[in-house]
């Protein structure tokens, strides 16, 4: 195939096409405007893949409405290749091409086509080629993007063009090659080759009007100009390429006849490539052999079997945007009554487009439609049918009821936006209570993902009576409960709980085998303490159950934490993702996620977590859920502080806060003051940190929470303690202890035991601080490790160094596992400390300075103050000030700003001022 100009283009496509030959499968997007040579490309790779099995398909408006049309295209030549597909895959398979009834999910349907192509390329190398994928209907476009990113070890390549930048989309993170336009030279070279024998104004002329777009430089030479058609030479202001090319096609079209314009304008309005309808609706309109012959020598039109194309998308829509509405309208009914009978949702869009006022027979058609792509896991393009429907409804009460099931479809394919929109149309229409029933309560869902919490819990309280389904109504009571604890507000908390409780759930099937777990789980809430929740551990057949149920039934991982009971709700939370990734539902899998990253950070499975949120925080941004984005801006500010990296930190901190504080969501504040906190201990800035986390307990302060200041209470002890703050250590201490009572959590007895322990600083302190290890810290390894560093400090200072060594060397382990840097440092120095005196001398240090000395120089290089130091080694302030004194005259320096210049990595040289 000859190209002009793209040989970095074709290098690229040689490169992919060697690289699957040989085993290592990979994707690559083509992107840029209409008419580029995209598809020349393509079919410049289908011809050099010689010996390949080709698979191709190409988005078409009309069909980007109808869920798998792509896969049905792209898969139709090898689908008796279907039965050698494991049975779960084959049947999902068969649901989404039509060629069965099963439920089709989304996640299913992927592995389907992964494994068939895998299959296919067992035998031959596979190229499959996907053109004009903007048009491709969403369910394809998630499905083929989901296979691409999985064929790296198959001979398979796999090729996508676009008119977009794909970052963003379903293509998202595939490697992708904008496809420029022409340079001036080898767009001369295309024109001479397209008009042998071409003046040279006439080149100049093309070049310049085509602004180096392939189809522009092939089309626009052919075509004699209608007087002032073309800009003339050296006008510089030029309309822009699309309109120029349309007026180029339909100026080719108009000089036809009129059975071959009318069998263009069918091709068009088919707009999928079926010879076989356009022929049926054709022979309606008289249209004959000698028609279809001219529009084949046109050149406009391709046919090859059963299929019938335009050479590009641009003539189709030059052609189609040119015919009046009325005749548009004609083709659409033409070809809705060509269709076969089980054609439903074909029919629907042709009559749909064709429907120029209120219509309920076609909104009941698009209805049935939306309800097909619903089962398909299609949320989007259900959204976007419905509301069509409702435009088409004659009456506003129906218009409402399809605009709130429209919301409904549109939050659950991941459009927060959307939804809050049409559920704002559906009211103007038929009212609120009537949009409540049939949306489930999504105004209050929608509040509490990106609202006020208090706003929310007014919402989802009153709308509990008017669903009509009890498990609904359960779920929207779990979730205004939840979101009374977001505010902070126990009195709320209490009275969406006692809804909740009041409901008739005994008799309600879908809730009885999981109502012991799920009372369990709302006594976390009681905050009058008349129950208190207990640790269960969840049978298999309990997690299923779990798993399979909404995520509004879950509570916040927060407060189970709190209390000590969140058993297995991790095992819960990781199915009920997978499932929820199967059908697509974006706004529950980002919910859920946030909450796995919060079990994970507890557990120490920081990497987990890191994952979970990297992929959960785009996700709830593009969904529309702040609060849920924010959250993962907390779990990644819950990493950062004990890794040391303040600065990250501090960014996703100061973002949670600027969501969080003007909204009114106080457990995102509190979560956020608290990582600020143990970023600041953590780094040996006790006072800075106390600043923050005694700010949990403050009535009336934007950050006071009850459950993160119980949470928390470990960690305030800790600050105050080493600034000396025993009123705020002591208010504190009886806090936990109360908790500690109140819920017997394995966490709060161990805090309670390792507080106490550094407060007494006595001989008691041993015993406290080994009841704390053999509590174990209710799982997690940070905390133990935090056990053992103290404990490790309190046996250096007791002088029983090799215990200490014991304990500080286990410590330091845990830390550098997890990549908690500072506190590992901070083990390390102490575990020099316990070396004892001989080792106590800096070997390299000419200045003779001590190990405690060194140590106190570098913490005061740092900027820390004297009482800052002295609570992190830990010794006195005024030992650290006779520290200093010696240290001075041993550098040969007078003050701490000439301090702040020593090299300490390299012989304390003083450096220069300003380094």
């Amino acid at each position: 195939m000859k190209l002009f100009g793209r040989q970095a283009e074709t290098a690229a496509l040689d490169e992919l096409l060697n690289r699957a030959a040989d085993g290592a499968g990979s994707a690559l997007v083509l992107w840029g405007e209409p008419g580029i040579g995209k598809t020349a490309l393509l079919e410049y790779a289908a011809e050099a893949a010689s010996g390949a099995v080709v698979l191709r398909c190409r988005g078409t408006q009309m069909e980007a409405g109808l869920a798998f049309a792509a896969v049905h295209q792209l898969l139709w030549p090898v689908t008796d290749q279907l039965d050698l597909l494991p049975a779960a895959q084959a049947a999902a398979l068969r649901g989404a091409l039509g060629l069965g009834r099963d439920e089709t999910e989304l996640f299913r349907v992927g592995a389907a086509v992964l494994s068939l192509i895998s299959r296919l390329a067992q035998v031959r190398p596979v190229l499959v080629v996907i053109d004009d994928a903007q048009w491709i209907d969403e369910a394809s476009a998630h499905c083929l993007g989901f296979v691409a990113r999985r064929v790296a070890g198959e001979p398979v390549a796999l090729l996508v063009t676009g008119h977009q930048d794909p970052a963003g989309g379903p293509w998202e993170g595939l490697p992708a090659m904008h496809v420029a336009g022409l340079a001036e030279d080898d767009a001369r070279e295309l024109v001479a080759d397209v008009i042998p024998g071409a003046d040279r104004e006439l080149v100049e002329r093309t070049v310049a009007a085509a602004g180096g777009n392939p189809l522009a430089l092939h089309e626009l030479p052919t075509i004699k100009p209608e007087s002032e058609a073309l800009t003339p030479l050296g006008r510089p202001a030029d309309p822009p390429l699309g309109p120029r090319l349309k007026r180029a096609f339909t100026g080719r079209a108009a000089a036809m006849t009129p059975p071959a314009r009318a069998l263009l304008l069918l091709a068009a309005a088919e707009d999928r490539g079926d010879r076989d309808l356009v022929h049926r609706a054709g022979a309606e309109w008289h249209v004959g052999p000698a028609a279809w012959d001219e529009v084949l020598r046109s050149g406009l039109v391709r046919a090859s079997g059963t299929r019938l194309e335009f050479r590009h998308p641009l003539v189709r829509a030059a052609v189609y945007e040119a015919t009046p509405f009325l005749q548009r309208q004609a083709a659409h009914r033409a070809l809705a009554a060509a269709l076969p009978v089980e054609a439903e949702a074909e029919r629907a869009w042709h009559l749909a487009t064709a429907a120029d006022g209120p219509d309920e027979d076609v909104a009941k058609l698009l209805e049935q439609t939306a309800e097909q792509c619903l089962r398909l896991s299609a949320g989007p393009i259900a959204a976007r049918t419905l509301r069509r429907a409702a435009q088409l409804s004659p009456q506003p009460d129906a218009a409402g009821r399809r605009l709130a099931a429209a919301a409904r479809a549109a939050w659950q394919g991941g459009d927060a936006e959307l939804a809050r929109e049409l559920l704002e149309e559906a009211e103007g229409l038929s009212g609120e209570i009537a949009v409540v029933r049939t949306s489930g309560g999504l105004r209050g869902i929608l509040e509490f993902a990106s609202g006020r919490p208090e706003r929310a819990h007014r919402y989802l309280v009153g709308d509990m009576s008017e669903v009509a389904e009890t498990t609904r109504a359960v779920q929207l009571g779990t979730v205004a409960v939840r979101a009374a604890w977001s505010a902070g507000r126990p009195d709320l908390q209490q009275e969406a709980l006692e809804q909740v409780r009041g409901l008739p759930l005994d008799d309600e099937p879908a809730l009885a085998a999981l109502l012991p777990v799920l009372r369990n789980w709302w006594a976390c809430y009681d905050p009058d303490g008349r129950e208190s929740p207990v640790r269960l551990d969840f049978s298999g057949e309990t997690v299923t159950r779990l798993s399979g149920a909404a995520w509004e039934l879950l509570p916040p991982v927060p407060l189970v934490q709190a209390w000590g009971v969140e058993g297995d709700l991790l095992d819960v939370l990781r199915v009920q993702a997978e499932q929820l990734r199967r059908r697509h539902e974006l706004a529950g899998l980002a919910m859920v996620l946030s909450q796995t990253a919060i079990l994970d950070t507890a557990a120490g499975r920081w990497d987990a977590a890191q994952a979970a949120a990297s992929e959960g925080l785009p996700l709830a941004q593009e969904v529309g859920a702040d609060h849920v984005a924010t959250q993962f801006h907390g779990t990644l500010a819950a990493l950062a502080a004990p890794r040391g990296q303040e600065r990250a930190a501090a960014e996703h901190i100061d973002h949670i806060l600027r969501v969080s504080l003007e909204r009114g969501v106080r457990a995102l504040s509190a979560a956020a003051y608290w990582h600020r906190g143990r970023a600041a201990l953590f780094a040996g800035r006790a006072q800075d940190a106390l600043v923050d986390l005694e700010c949990l307990a403050k009535p009336g302060h934007e950050a006071a929470h009850p459950s993160t200041a119980v949470t928390a209470s470990v960690d305030t002890i800790e600050a105050a303690v080493q600034t000396g703050s025993t009123h705020i250590a002591e208010a504190n201490l009886v806090l936990l202890a109360e908790w500690a009572q109140r819920s017997g959590a394995t966490w709060a007895r161990a805090g309670h035991h390792r507080s106490r322990a550094i407060m007494d600083g006595g001989p008691q302190a041993e015993e406290l601080f080994r009841a704390a290890l053999e509590e174990g810290l209710g799982g997690s390894p940070f905390e133990y490790g935090r056990t053992r560093l103290l404990y490790g400090e309190w046996l250096r200072r007791a002088r029983r160094r090799a215990d200490a060594r014991l304990e500080l060397g286990g410590a330091a382990e845990i830390f550098e596992r997890l990549g908690a840097q500072p506190l590992r440092v901070r083990a390390l120095r102490e575990l020099d400390l316990a070396d004892g005196p001989a080792a106590r001398r800096a070997p390299d240090s000419a200045a003779g300075l001590t190990a405690q000395e060194l140590r106190v120089a570098r913490l005061a290089a740092d900027g820390l103050t004297n009482r800052e130091i002295a609570a992190q080694l830990p010794i006195s302030p005024r030992t650290v000030g006779h520290h200093l004194a010696s240290v001075y005259p041993k550098l040969g320096i007078t003050s701490r700003g000439e301090l702040a210049r020593i090299n300490f990595e390299d012989g304390l040289r003083l450096g220069p001022a300003g380094d």
